[in-house]
């Protein structure tokens, strides 16, 4: 019996010996790395998520503030939003995975090498979307006060939405369609309510214009993200950060020629030094508000494409959602719009739309973290044994 009790007390386990003591650090060395890790990943998504609301919500008020100070290009606020890309080369070259081993988060785990011709077309076909994406945006800014253009932009939620639903498999809750139809009543509150809007003498007309394609620049945006994701599933067939900084590179790259060609056919390029000299500020600000445009941009794109990297496209949507009701209070600030009931109103409506969202991203995030304790503590369990 005593023999029996000393062969048992005396099993391998993974080639060892029981030692009760060394397998309780073993099982906790086990546990806490994974936490290491889990805090890594907050402190990454938080820098992410803080780049992201500082460089839109900057990039959003510096586009203001260079049409209320005599710009008038639509083609080159256009342009600023993407021109900003060679910032972000230097990180292509750093996070080359001939340098460093990037731990793949690919939905579909198999590699697969696209043609040339295939990237090409992709990248051809999203830059151009881009390109019709910030020219909206622009009219948006130009024809409409900050608040309302903000608040409006929240309906990209509703589409990305719908969009997921379509291209990224992505399934309806009661929270996201709470979600859709807030934002929606939020948008049509404005839209009904525009008599008062314009704190800078823009015609009605011009206000509908302005109305119409923010809300397509939204829809748009919203099909670009949904679209990436499709392409990494469908097409590239990994989700590295640098094949995600090529994916905003290069659409970049094609946006920004498009840009440079339609500022010239459409004749603005020659109104361009007028304007610096007649901008109120003088040329030095002129230049510095350009420039600091499209870096704030580029800051909120490492913002997005990081959290595409770390969670997903559907998330950093989400996230640069949350910026749009900051930045009505920061233009009653230095704009001085006018922020009346229904705006409060509207305001509301898609920050309890926002908050819904999120809650449902929050009930998702448990059930996969509870999934993924299971299978951790079993496969712990199944090691140690």
């Amino acid at each position: 019996m005593e023999v029996t009790q000393e062969l048992q007390l005396q099993t391998r386990v993974g080639g060892r010996e029981s030692n009760p003591h060394k397998d309780a650090i073993f099982v906790t060395n086990r546990v806490q790395l994974p936490k290491l890790e889990h805090y890594k990943w907050w402190l990454r998504v938080s820098t992410y998520t803080l780049f992201l609301l500082a460089g839109q919500s900057a990039a959003t008020l510096l586009g203001r503030l260079y049409y209320d100070k005599g710009g008038n290009s639509k083609w080159m606020a256009t342009f600023v939003q993407s021109a900003g890309f060679p910032i972000l080369i230097p990180l292509l070259f750093f996070f080359s995975p001939s340098t460093n081993t990037i731990t793949t988060t690919s939905i579909n785990t198999s590699i697969g090498t696209p043609s040339l011709c295939t990237l090409a077309f992709l990248y051809l076909f999203l830059g151009l979307l881009l390109t019709g994406d910030n020219m909206m945006y622009s009219y948006g800014l130009l024809y409409l006060p900050v608040s309302t253009y903000s608040l409006l932009c929240a309906t990209q939620l509703a589409f990305n939405a719908l969009f997921s639903f379509f291209l990224n498999s992505q399934k309806f809750t009661p929270l996201i369609l709470n979600s859709l139809v807030l934002l929606t009543i939020s948008a049509s509150l404005l839209a009904v309510h525009a008599d008062s809007e314009s704190t800078t003498g823009i015609p009605k007309v011009k206000y509908v214009i302005g109305f119409l394609c923010t809300l397509g620049a939204s829809a748009t945006y919203s099909l670009y993200l949904s679209l990436v994701q499709l392409s990494f599933q469908k097409f590239i067939k990994r989700e590295t950060f640098a094949a995600v900084l090529e994916m905003q590179i290069y659409p970049s790259f094609v946006a920004t020629c498009a840009c440079v060609v339609g500022l010239f056919a459409s004749g603005e390029s020659k109104s361009l030094k007028r304007e610096m000299k007649e901008y109120q500020q003088g040329k030095v600000s002129y230049l510095m508000t350009l420039i600091w445009t499209a870096v704030t941009w580029q800051i909120s794109s490492v913002g997005l494409l990081g959290l595409i990297f770390e969670v997903s496209s559907l998330f950093s949507n989400v996230i640069s959602t949350l910026a749009l009701p900051v930045v009505p209070i920061l233009a009653v600030i230095f704009f001085h719009d006018k922020m009346h009931g229904v705006k409060v109103m509207a305001l509301l409506l898609a920050v309890w739309g926002f908050l819904s969202y999120i809650y449902q991203h929050y009930l998702d995030d448990i059930k996969s973290k509870a999934r993924k304790n299971a299978n951790e503590s079993s496969g712990a369990l199944i090691e140690v044994c």
